[in-house]
Order: structure tokens, then C-alpha cells, then sequence
């Protein structure tokens, strides 16, 4: 039987070989399954991991944890896309992993991060002071 850093492991790779999807324009829905899981959000050029992250809580799974991304409702589109969740539509791709277990789920967020190293990892707080500092540092 694997262990836990075994499952881990494969789903991480399983993730990282998993399809990317391009967020729907505006108008369109998005195709995403409404079980929990891990998902990536990936640049423009579908290159670089932007984002990761996982579902908690939500009956939609998934499915409505990236819709937040598109209604705005992230701090990844308060922080890096300036709070326009539009910019993510037709540009930004996104893959993902179902995993129903909430202790695999969380720690294939984790190694997803420590992996990918994504400019965003839902520390706002920190993220947030960055970029004040860097906004009196050009001021000045």
C-alpha cells in the first residue's frame, strides 16, 4: 500500500500532466467537475503556475471555486490581476486535480506550491504589504 507522500506524489504529477483549460470568456461557463480537488492557474502563454490552490468547503467543488477566481471573489485576482477577474477570461488556462480526501487535498496543495512556486500562494496579508513598499519605493 503507498503511503501518504506516495499518493501525494502521483497526484501531484497527475496534476501537473493533467490538461489545461482555458477560463471561459465572458458569457461562457466554466468546465470544471463540482467534486473537491487542486487546480493550478497558468499564465497567459500556459507556461508559468501563477496560482494554487484548493477547494475547502464548497457544495460546487471545483466548479465554484474557480468561478470565484472569475467573479473576483480571490485574493489571487485582488492581488495579482489588480482586482479584474476579466483578465482572466480567454487568457489565463487552469488545470486541476479531483481528490476528495481533505488531508490529501491539503497536502497536495502544499507540495503543488513547493513545486511550481507560484508568484501567488494566498498569503494576502504579506502580499499586500510587498506591494505598498514597492509603491512608496518607485514613489520616492
Amino acid at each position: 500500500m503507498p503511503t501518504e507522500h506516495e499518493k501525494v506524489r502521483h497526484l501531484f504529477e497527475a496534476l501537473d500532466k493533467a490538461p489545461l483549460q482555458r477560463f471561459p470568456k465572458a458569457g461562457e461557463r466554466i468546465n470544471a467537475p463540482t467534486t473537491h480537488g487542486v487546480y493550478a492557474i497558468v499564465a497567459p502563454r500556459g507556461i508559468r503556475v501563477l496560482h494554487v490552490g484548493r477547494t475547502v468547503t464548497g457544495k460546487k467543488g471545483l466548479k465554484q471555486r474557480l468561478a470565484n477566481h472569475l467573479q473576483g471573489k480571490s485574493s489571487f485576482v485582488t492581488l495579482h490581476l489588480d482586482r479584474d477577474p476579466a483578465r482572466l477570461r480567454g487568457r489565463f488556462w487552469f488545470r486541476y486535480i479531483e481528490a476528495p480526501n481533505p488531508r490529501i487535498r491539503a497536502l497536495l496543495e502544499a507540495y503543488a506550491i513547493g513545486q511550481y512556486c507560484p508568484s501567488h500562494i494566498g498569503i494576502a496579508r504579506s502580499l499586500m504589504e510587498a506591494k505598498q513598499l514597492e509603491r512608496k519605493g518607485n514613489a520616492a
